[in-house]
Protein backbone atom coordinates (compact mmCIF):
# COMPACT_ATOMS: atom_id res chain seq x y z
CA UNK A 1 0.00 0.00 0.00
CA UNK A 2 1.49 3.41 -0.95
CA UNK A 3 2.60 5.72 1.86
CA UNK A 4 0.23 8.50 2.85
CA UNK A 5 1.28 11.70 1.14
CA UNK A 6 1.62 14.77 3.35
CA UNK A 7 2.03 18.34 2.11
CA UNK A 8 3.77 20.77 4.49
CA UNK A 9 3.28 24.46 3.72
CA UNK A 10 5.67 27.02 5.16
CA UNK A 11 8.24 24.25 5.33
CA UNK A 12 11.10 26.72 5.19
CA UNK A 13 9.81 28.67 8.17
CA UNK A 14 11.01 28.65 11.74
CA UNK A 15 8.68 25.82 12.84
CA UNK A 16 7.77 24.04 9.62
CA UNK A 17 11.21 22.61 8.85
CA UNK A 18 11.30 20.82 12.20
CA UNK A 19 8.18 18.77 11.42
CA UNK A 20 9.89 17.05 8.50
CA UNK A 21 12.20 14.56 10.30
CA UNK A 22 9.36 12.97 12.28
CA UNK A 23 7.08 12.88 9.24
CA UNK A 24 9.77 11.04 7.27
CA UNK A 25 10.44 8.66 10.15
CA UNK A 26 6.70 7.95 10.37
CA UNK A 27 6.67 6.69 6.79
CA UNK A 28 4.90 9.55 5.03
CA UNK A 29 5.68 10.53 1.46
CA UNK A 30 6.66 14.08 2.45
CA UNK A 31 6.24 17.05 0.12
CA UNK A 32 7.28 20.51 1.29
CA UNK A 33 6.36 23.83 -0.27
CA UNK A 34 8.23 27.10 0.12
CA UNK A 35 8.88 30.27 -1.85
CA UNK A 36 12.63 29.51 -1.55
CA UNK A 37 12.78 25.81 -2.31
CA UNK A 38 16.20 25.90 -3.98
CA UNK A 39 17.87 27.33 -0.89
CA UNK A 40 16.35 24.64 1.32
CA UNK A 41 16.80 21.46 -0.67
CA UNK A 42 20.24 20.65 0.80
CA UNK A 43 19.38 21.45 4.45
CA UNK A 44 19.56 18.40 6.76
CA UNK A 45 15.89 18.61 7.72
CA UNK A 46 14.90 18.31 4.05
CA UNK A 47 16.70 15.04 3.28
CA UNK A 48 14.25 12.56 1.82
CA UNK A 49 11.66 15.33 1.25
CA UNK A 50 10.39 16.47 -2.14
CA UNK A 51 10.56 20.26 -2.16
CA UNK A 52 8.29 22.41 -4.33
CA UNK A 53 8.58 26.13 -4.98
CA UNK A 54 5.21 27.89 -4.96
CA UNK A 55 3.57 31.10 -3.81
CA UNK A 56 0.34 30.34 -1.97
CA UNK A 57 -0.64 34.02 -2.11
CA UNK A 58 -0.70 33.99 -5.91
CA UNK A 59 -4.02 33.63 -7.71
CA UNK A 60 -4.83 29.94 -8.03
CA UNK A 61 -1.67 28.96 -6.15
CA UNK A 62 -3.30 26.81 -3.44
CA UNK A 63 -5.64 25.07 -5.88
CA UNK A 64 -2.87 24.34 -8.37
CA UNK A 65 -0.64 22.84 -5.69
CA UNK A 66 -3.38 20.52 -4.46
CA UNK A 67 -4.28 19.44 -7.99
CA UNK A 68 -0.65 18.60 -8.72
CA UNK A 69 0.10 16.68 -5.52
CA UNK A 70 -3.28 15.38 -4.24
CA UNK A 71 -2.06 14.89 -0.66
CA UNK A 72 -4.00 12.78 1.81
CA UNK A 73 -2.64 14.83 4.73
CA UNK A 74 -1.90 18.54 5.02
CA UNK A 75 0.19 20.34 7.63
CA UNK A 76 -0.28 24.08 7.17
CA UNK A 77 2.26 26.47 8.71
CA UNK A 78 2.54 29.14 6.00
CA UNK A 79 1.58 32.63 7.24
CA UNK A 80 3.21 36.00 7.79
CA UNK A 81 5.54 35.80 10.83
CA UNK A 82 7.84 38.83 10.52
CA UNK A 83 8.76 39.98 14.06
CA UNK A 84 7.27 43.35 14.96
CA UNK A 85 5.08 43.32 11.83
CA UNK A 86 2.93 40.20 11.69
CA UNK A 87 0.35 41.07 14.37
CA UNK A 88 -1.14 44.05 12.53
CA UNK A 89 -0.12 43.34 8.93
CA UNK A 90 -2.79 43.51 6.18
CA UNK A 91 -1.20 40.32 4.86
CA UNK A 92 -3.09 38.44 7.57
CA UNK A 93 -6.30 38.77 5.56
CA UNK A 94 -4.54 37.60 2.41
CA UNK A 95 -3.23 34.57 4.28
CA UNK A 96 -6.71 33.87 5.58
CA UNK A 97 -8.08 33.88 2.03
CA UNK A 98 -5.23 31.70 0.74
CA UNK A 99 -5.67 29.27 3.63
CA UNK A 100 -9.39 28.99 2.96
CA UNK A 101 -8.66 28.23 -0.69
CA UNK A 102 -6.10 25.62 0.36
CA UNK A 103 -8.56 24.02 2.82
CA UNK A 104 -11.40 23.72 0.32
CA UNK A 105 -9.15 22.51 -2.50
CA UNK A 106 -7.73 19.86 -0.17
CA UNK A 107 -11.17 18.64 0.89
CA UNK A 108 -12.43 18.77 -2.68
CA UNK A 109 -9.58 16.48 -3.72
CA UNK A 110 -10.50 13.93 -1.07
CA UNK A 111 -7.99 14.96 1.62
CA UNK A 112 -8.30 12.97 4.84
CA UNK A 113 -6.68 15.01 7.63
CA UNK A 114 -5.50 18.61 7.97
CA UNK A 115 -3.62 20.20 10.87
CA UNK A 116 -3.05 23.97 10.99
CA UNK A 117 -0.74 26.09 13.13
CA UNK A 118 -2.65 28.58 15.24
CA UNK A 119 -1.37 30.88 17.97
CA UNK A 120 -1.63 31.56 21.68
CA UNK A 121 -2.66 35.09 20.65
CA UNK A 122 -6.10 33.59 20.06
CA UNK A 123 -6.56 33.48 23.84
CA UNK A 124 -7.55 36.33 26.14
CA UNK A 125 -5.47 35.10 29.09
CA UNK A 126 -6.51 36.23 32.56
CA UNK A 127 -2.98 36.10 33.91
CA UNK A 128 -4.17 33.77 36.66
CA UNK A 129 -2.99 30.47 35.24
CA UNK A 130 -2.29 28.35 32.15
CA UNK A 131 -4.39 28.68 29.00
CA UNK A 132 -6.73 25.69 28.60
CA UNK A 133 -8.24 24.90 25.19
CA UNK A 134 -11.90 24.63 26.19
CA UNK A 135 -11.87 26.97 29.19
CA UNK A 136 -9.75 30.06 28.60
CA UNK A 137 -11.78 32.76 26.78
CA UNK A 138 -10.79 33.55 23.22
CA UNK A 139 -9.75 37.04 22.22
CA UNK A 140 -12.83 37.76 20.13
CA UNK A 141 -15.33 36.51 22.72
CA UNK A 142 -13.92 38.20 25.83
CA UNK A 143 -14.81 41.81 25.13
CA UNK A 144 -11.47 42.51 23.46
CA UNK A 145 -10.54 43.49 19.94
CA UNK A 146 -8.05 40.87 18.72
CA UNK A 147 -5.14 41.77 16.50
CA UNK A 148 -5.62 41.10 12.78
CA UNK A 149 -3.32 38.10 13.23
CA UNK A 150 -5.41 36.57 16.02
CA UNK A 151 -8.70 37.44 14.32
CA UNK A 152 -7.71 35.75 11.06
CA UNK A 153 -6.41 32.68 12.84
CA UNK A 154 -9.64 32.35 14.83
CA UNK A 155 -11.74 32.69 11.69
CA UNK A 156 -9.70 30.01 9.96
CA UNK A 157 -9.93 27.63 12.92
CA UNK A 158 -13.71 27.80 12.93
CA UNK A 159 -13.93 27.29 9.18
CA UNK A 160 -11.49 24.37 9.35
CA UNK A 161 -13.58 22.62 12.00
CA UNK A 162 -16.85 23.19 10.14
CA UNK A 163 -15.60 22.31 6.65
CA UNK A 164 -13.85 19.11 7.67
CA UNK A 165 -16.87 17.97 9.68
CA UNK A 166 -19.18 18.52 6.69
CA UNK A 167 -16.75 16.72 4.37
CA UNK A 168 -16.31 13.78 6.72
CA UNK A 169 -12.61 14.53 7.06
CA UNK A 170 -10.47 15.05 10.18
CA UNK A 171 -8.71 18.14 11.50
CA UNK A 172 -6.82 19.61 14.43
CA UNK A 173 -5.56 23.05 15.32
CA UNK A 174 -2.21 23.49 17.12
CA UNK A 175 -2.10 26.68 19.20
CA UNK A 176 1.59 27.59 19.27
CA UNK A 177 2.94 29.28 22.39
CA UNK A 178 6.57 30.43 22.79
CA UNK A 179 9.56 28.75 21.22
CA UNK A 180 13.19 29.39 20.41
CA UNK A 181 16.04 27.59 18.71
CA UNK A 182 18.10 27.42 15.50
CA UNK A 183 17.02 29.57 12.53
CA UNK A 184 15.04 31.98 14.72
CA UNK A 185 14.81 35.56 13.38
CA UNK A 186 17.52 37.62 15.14
CA UNK A 187 15.06 40.29 16.35
CA UNK A 188 13.18 37.87 18.59
CA UNK A 189 13.83 37.60 22.32
CA UNK A 190 16.32 34.76 22.67
CA UNK A 191 18.58 35.65 19.71
CA UNK A 192 18.48 39.31 20.77
CA UNK A 193 20.05 38.19 24.06
CA UNK A 194 22.42 35.47 22.81
CA UNK A 195 24.01 37.35 19.91
CA UNK A 196 25.20 40.46 21.78
CA UNK A 197 26.36 38.37 24.75
CA UNK A 198 28.49 36.21 22.44
CA UNK A 199 30.03 39.46 21.12
CA UNK A 200 30.68 40.70 24.66
CA UNK A 201 28.09 43.46 24.48
CA UNK A 202 25.53 44.67 27.03
CA UNK A 203 21.90 43.54 26.76
CA UNK A 204 19.26 46.08 27.88
CA UNK A 205 16.12 44.37 29.22
CA UNK A 206 12.81 45.19 30.85
CA UNK A 207 12.01 44.12 34.41
CA UNK A 208 11.43 40.60 33.06
CA UNK A 209 8.77 39.60 35.58
CA UNK A 210 6.48 38.24 32.87
CA UNK A 211 5.91 34.49 33.30
CA UNK A 212 6.20 32.35 30.19
CA UNK A 213 6.57 28.78 29.00
CA UNK A 214 9.23 28.16 26.33
CA UNK A 215 9.80 25.13 24.10
CA UNK A 216 12.65 24.26 21.72
CA UNK A 217 11.42 24.83 18.17
CA UNK A 218 12.44 21.33 17.09
CA UNK A 219 10.03 19.99 19.68
CA UNK A 220 7.29 22.28 18.36
CA UNK A 221 7.69 20.90 14.83
CA UNK A 222 7.86 17.35 16.17
CA UNK A 223 4.67 17.89 18.17
CA UNK A 224 2.83 19.01 15.04
CA UNK A 225 3.95 15.90 13.17
CA UNK A 226 2.68 13.79 16.08
CA UNK A 227 -0.61 15.69 16.09
CA UNK A 228 -1.05 15.06 12.37
CA UNK A 229 -0.49 11.31 12.87
CA UNK A 230 -3.02 11.18 15.72
CA UNK A 231 -6.80 11.13 15.62
CA UNK A 232 -7.14 14.08 17.99
CA UNK A 233 -9.60 16.75 16.83
CA UNK A 234 -9.94 20.43 17.61
CA UNK A 235 -7.61 22.87 19.35
CA UNK A 236 -4.49 21.52 21.05
CA UNK A 237 -1.96 23.71 22.86
CA UNK A 238 1.61 23.26 21.61
CA UNK A 239 3.92 24.70 24.22
CA UNK A 240 5.53 24.10 27.58
CA UNK A 241 3.90 24.02 31.00
CA UNK A 242 7.25 24.71 32.67
CA UNK A 243 6.97 28.31 33.85
CA UNK A 244 9.89 30.71 33.95
CA UNK A 245 10.09 34.49 34.06
CA UNK A 246 11.63 36.25 31.11
CA UNK A 247 14.30 37.51 33.52
CA UNK A 248 14.98 33.92 34.59
CA UNK A 249 15.41 32.83 30.97
CA UNK A 250 17.75 35.72 30.21
CA UNK A 251 19.78 35.01 33.34
CA UNK A 252 20.09 31.34 32.39
CA UNK A 253 21.35 32.29 28.93
CA UNK A 254 23.84 34.79 30.35
CA UNK A 255 25.16 32.29 32.91
CA UNK A 256 25.85 29.71 30.21
CA UNK A 257 27.78 32.25 28.14
CA UNK A 258 29.51 33.56 31.31
CA UNK A 259 28.29 37.09 30.65
CA UNK A 260 25.91 37.67 33.57
CA UNK A 261 27.40 41.11 34.19
CA UNK A 262 26.23 42.25 30.76
CA UNK A 263 22.50 42.15 31.55
CA UNK A 264 20.99 45.61 32.13
CA UNK A 265 17.71 44.86 33.89
CA UNK A 266 15.09 47.62 33.73
CA UNK A 267 16.94 49.54 31.02
CA UNK A 268 13.93 49.44 28.71
CA UNK A 269 10.18 49.53 29.49
CA UNK A 270 8.07 46.39 29.29
CA UNK A 271 5.28 46.49 26.67
CA UNK A 272 2.15 47.76 28.36
CA UNK A 273 -0.18 45.20 26.75
CA UNK A 274 1.81 42.08 27.61
CA UNK A 275 -0.04 39.54 29.78
CA UNK A 276 1.73 38.87 33.08
CA UNK A 277 1.36 35.10 32.57
CA UNK A 278 1.31 33.20 29.26
CA UNK A 279 1.75 29.48 29.76
CA UNK A 280 0.12 26.50 28.05
CA UNK A 281 -1.86 23.76 29.68
CA UNK A 282 -0.55 20.77 27.67
CA UNK A 283 -2.82 18.05 29.02
CA UNK A 284 -4.33 17.28 25.60
CA UNK A 285 -0.93 17.22 23.91
CA UNK A 286 0.52 14.93 26.54
CA UNK A 287 -2.40 12.58 27.22
CA UNK A 288 -4.37 12.47 23.98
CA UNK A 289 -1.62 12.92 21.41
CA UNK A 290 0.86 11.06 23.59
CA UNK A 291 3.67 13.53 22.94
CA UNK A 292 6.42 14.77 25.28
CA UNK A 293 9.36 17.08 24.44
CA UNK A 294 12.87 15.83 23.78
CA UNK A 295 14.56 19.01 25.05
CA UNK A 296 14.54 20.26 28.61
CA UNK A 297 14.85 24.01 28.98
CA UNK A 298 18.57 23.89 29.83
CA UNK A 299 19.37 21.65 26.85
CA UNK A 300 17.31 23.90 24.58
CA UNK A 301 19.29 26.94 25.73
CA UNK A 302 22.62 25.17 25.20
CA UNK A 303 21.64 23.95 21.72
CA UNK A 304 20.54 27.44 20.68
CA UNK A 305 23.70 29.09 22.00
CA UNK A 306 25.84 26.55 20.14
CA UNK A 307 23.95 27.21 16.90
CA UNK A 308 24.34 30.98 17.14
CA UNK A 309 27.99 30.68 18.18
CA UNK A 310 28.69 28.65 15.03
CA UNK A 311 26.87 31.21 12.85
CA UNK A 312 28.72 34.18 14.31
CA UNK A 313 32.04 32.47 13.56
CA UNK A 314 31.22 32.12 9.89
Amino acid sequence: MPAARVLVTGAGGFIGRWSLPRLRASGYDVHAVSTRARALADAPEFRGVTVHEADLLSSGGPEGLIRALRPSHLLHFAWIATPGVYADSPLNDRWLDASRALLHAFLGAGGARMVVAGTCAEYAPSGLGPCIEDRTPLADTAGRVPSPYARCKLELQRELAHATRVAGASSAWGRVFLQFGPHEPPARLVPSVIRPLLRGEDVPCSHGRQVRGFLHVADVGDAFAALLASRVEGAVNVGSDRSITIAGLIDAIAARIDRSGRIRRGAIPAPADEPPVLVADVTRLRREVGWVPSFGLEAAIDDTIDWWRARLRQ
